[in-house]
């Protein structure tokens, strides 16, 4: 049981990785710049995937802590979804996805490894993949996209829900703890399996 908690940790911690290099590898590269468009379409892209992933829990889920987590999630990311699908039509912006979007590759490899655990294990991988999905996201919106938003009216909508991925990341956490998902394994992990 512990080889295969260490390898949905190790699928998990690979896909916030690939996210995040390739949301930092294009903001670092010359061309394409990142652009408002491209980070709309990330932004909505990993409400999406956490929609997805919190969902599952709500079904799925063995607590009933784990199960209510997942559908509060499943509504705050629905309604700041739609919060950024409203400000980007109201601006004329039409999202872009990156030409090399691993990060949906890599979401649909975690929701078959999800797909695929039931009971105790499936809340901690489901808490692990939640704590160390929140992290990435918080460190790319704080490192990567809002630097490069160009629309103030953007910058701002993303600045304001940006404690809310800060709430969801203590939430997560807390549960992680009660119930012993090993959330904070590191880039190593994700490489070794370990």
């Amino acid at each position: 049981m512990q080889s295969r908690i260490r390898l949905a940790l190790s699928i998990v911690l690979a896909v916030i990785l690939g996210f995040t290099a390739a949301t930092m590898a294009r903001a670092q590269s010359p061309a394409p710049a990142l652009d408002d468009p491209t980070i709309v379409a990330i932004f909505d892209a990993a409400n999406t995937a956490d929609i997805e992933t919190a969902g599952l829990a709500a079904r799925k889920g063995f607590h009933k802590d784990v199960r209510a987590l997942g559908q509060t999630f499943v509504e705050a990311h629905k309604q700041v979804r739609q919060q950024g699908r409203d400000l980007a039509r109201k601006l004329g912006v039409t999202p872009t996805p990156p030409k090399d979007d691993a990060a949906a590759r890599d979401h649909a490899a975690v929701m078959r490894k999800l797909r695929g655990l039931s009971g105790a294990e499936f809340d901690r991988a489901f808490l692990a993949h939640e704590v160390a999905f929140h992290r990435s996201v918080i460190d790319a919106v704080t490192q990567t996209l809002l630097p490069a938003i160009q629309n103030p009216e953007l910058k701002t909508f993303v600045q304001n829900v940006a404690p809310a991925f800060q709430g969801h990341l203590a939430m997560a956490e807390q549960l992680a703890r009660t119930y012993g998902a090993q959330a904070s394994a590191g880039p190593e992990a994700a490489r070794t399996g370990q």
